[in-house]
């Protein structure tokens, strides 16, 4: 199967299935999956984020040998917000190593205190920093005041999912 051709077929969630489901369990197909995701354009890049963030739901040290590079990816200039919703969310599915924790614990602050990032964005961001919080507790209490000064003003969703994280928190 080329990849970057069924990325293009079709954006579906029965395409993004059927290429998961071939990449699944396989190293080799898993690293052209990421690469295709890396290579862009910026549409095939979105499509890709898809099925890459499916493989890494049900079976997450497949992104391990790529994590680097996925995470150096989120901090080139105007990245298209599929491409931060869909890496935020399967790095919340992935144990991050430390030496990656500065890094993403300053991108996830960083789509937090954004004004003009998409809820889900923001969503994910809290997540990965909840988990996060579990080994780096010094963070508690950053994460806390940046909910809690956001949710006078957030959308349901942001204040549901920050809701549920301020409560665990205390």
């Amino acid at each position: 199967m080329d990849l970057r051709q069924e990325i293009l077929r079709e954006h579906s969630k029965k395409q993004a299935s059927k290429i998961a489901d071939y990449v699944l369990d396989n190293r080799q197909r898993f690293k052209v999956l990421v690469d295709v995701y890396l290579a862009g354009p910026y549409r095939v890049t979105q499509r890709a984020a898809w099925p890459l963030g499916l493989c890494v739901e049900r079976n997450p040290v497949l992104i391990k040998p790529h994590l680097k590079r996925i995470i150096d990816y989120l901090e080139q200039p105007d990245i298209h917000d599929a491409v931060k919703r869909n890496t935020m969310r399967l790095l919340q599915f992935c144990d991050i190593p430390s030496r990656h924790h500065g890094q993403v614990v300053s991108l996830c602050f960083q789509y937090l205190q954004d004004g003009r990032e998409p809820v889900a964005i923001k969503a994910f961001a809290m997540t990965v920093l909840h988990q996060l919080i579990q080994t780096i507790p010094d963070l508690k209490k950053e994460l806390k005041i940046i909910l809690e000064d956001q949710l006078p003003y957030a959308s349901p969703a942001f204040t549901v999912r920050a809701r549920k994280i301020l409560k665990q928190l205390a």
